[in-house]
């Protein structure tokens, strides 16, 4: 990958990227973070691949002015834990203590502390509901990690490894545990077939509320930052 910037104000960050499937240069800007993603196939010259960038900058420009704005999380803020809003207050402590309307954090070094906090809850439900769903299938997985990732909020693989996003923590509670039926059920359904939608459906039940509000909301998730 390389990196380049669009001139203007502000310039731009473009990633450059070579894809040996693509057959022609492609344009992306997540609704994530942000990021501005040139995709070019082999053989094509950077200079080529900015000039597309150039000739879009309109487009680029309108579609980061739409991406959720990027909130920085500390002391003072506000921030959804099981899609329900928590004052950050400093605590008296050195432990994080989650409480129905505020979340006490040690000052030093807040926004590390709170997400670190934040990633074993996040572990510890969606293990729970995973160890739910599977001991419903009648299946197990063979680990589960958390990762941050842009463009899934889950997976699953053929080795029966579960993989889900911390953020999930920060969003309503059906809607984690959505994704934690959807990703058990491919440990028998490795599709995305009838027959996994019905699987889905069978253990979680109506899965319609919470997909939609990853397709509308799920976006904000990434809108806060710790620090990083």
């Amino acid at each position: 990958m390389a990196e380049h910037n669009l001139p203007g104000r502000p310039p731009v960050p473009l990633t450059l990227r070579r894809s040996p499937r693509a057959r022609r240069i492609s344009l992306r800007v997540s609704r994530l973070d942000g990021r501005v993603t040139l995709t070019l196939p082999r053989g094509v010259p950077e200079g080529e691949a900015l000039a597309f960038a150039r000739d879009k900058e309109a487009w680029i420009r309108d579609n980061l002015a739409a991406a959720p704005e990027r909130l920085q999380v500390d002391i003072g803020g506000l921030l959804p834990i099981g899609g329900e809003l928590r004052r950050i207050e400093p605590g008296a402590g050195r432990r994080v203590v989650l409480h129905p309307d505020r979340i006490e954090v040690p000052k030093e070094a807040a926004p590390r502390r709170l997400q670190s906090f934040l990633r074993v809850l996040a572990r510890d439900r969606l293990a729970a509901a995973s160890d739910h769903y599977a001991a419903a299938l009648g299946v197990n997985y063979s680990r589960l990690t958390l990762r941050d990732t842009r463009s899934r909020w889950g997976s699953c693989s053929s080795q029966g490894a579960l993989m889900y996003s911390w953020r999930l923590i920060l969003a309503p509670p059906d809607v984690l545990r959505y994704v934690a039926a959807h990703e058990v059920a491919h440990l028998r359904e490795m599709n995305h077939s009838p027959a996994f939608w019905n699987l889905v459906e069978q253990l979680y039940g109506d899965y319609g509320p919470p997909r939609k509000w990853l397709r509308v909301e799920g976006s904000s998730l990434h809108q806060f930052r710790f620090g990083d």
